[in-house]
């Protein structure tokens, strides 16, 4: 059995996201502790509210270096809603800038949608070769959000060595990043702890993984 680490930051949905998890087949603690985290199989950084605030909530607890050290590391990291974000390089929200964990280039900004938040259910478009949605076509997962990432920015490897990310996206007004994975780093602007069967899946595609 797999063991996880809900990072507990201050931010996110802990408990749903803990017992999600455990029912995908894992053994789940919630916790900050550096060393738990670092050794962890798999470790889950949730995420709800303001950008800066998430991220502000992240460098308390040295999250960003956990991060930043597991994936140096090739140890796997899932991040959902805001704690998918926060892996970009920056968010914009009322016109105030926020920086964060920078492991891919891209901007978290307002969607552009006549109704705002986008909140709900909301089928995505899977890239060929997904392992987070293998069986899970035309499922539906439940979204709460204001803001996204709705431009890619990484350029591929020119040299063809390193595969390039897969990116699911989704529409709400416009397209936005709905979920990615990049080798031991995932992520997903939903909440597959509220998904539903669909979310359960994901979740357990996700731990097949960490092996």
């Amino acid at each position: 059995m797999s063991e996880i680490v809900i990072l507990d930051y201050g931010s996110g949905n802990l408990r749903s996201a803990e017992r999600a998890v455990a029912r995908a087949g894992a053994d789940v603690t919630v916790t900050a502790d550096w060393d738990a985290a670092l050794a962890a199989d798999g470790l889950v950084v949730p995420g709800v509210g303001a950008f800066a605030a998430c991220m502000a909530g992240l460098r308390s607890v040295r999250g960003d270096q956990i991060i930043g050290r597991r994936l140096a590391g090739g140890r796997p990291v899932l991040g959902i809603c805001v704690g998918m974000q926060i892996l970009f390089t920056k968010g914009i929200e009322h016109g105030v800038t926020a920086e964060g964990c920078d492991e891919w280039p891209g901007t978290v900004d307002r969607l552009d949608a006549p109704v705002v938040p986008h909140m709900g259910w909301n089928t995505v478009d899977v890239p060929e070769g997904s392992v987070l949605f293998r069986g899970l076509e035309g499922a539906r997962f439940y979204f709460v959000h204001s803001y996204a990432v709705r431009r890619w920015e990484l350029e591929p490897d020119p040299t063809g060595v390193i595969e390039p990310p897969l990116v699911t996206w989704a529409e709400h007004g416009d397209r936005f990043v709905a979920a990615v994975e990049n080798g031991p780093l995932c992520a997903a602007q939903f909440h597959p702890e509220k998904s539903g069967d669909a979310g359960a899946e994901l979740l357990r595609n996700w731990l097949t993984t960490l092996a």
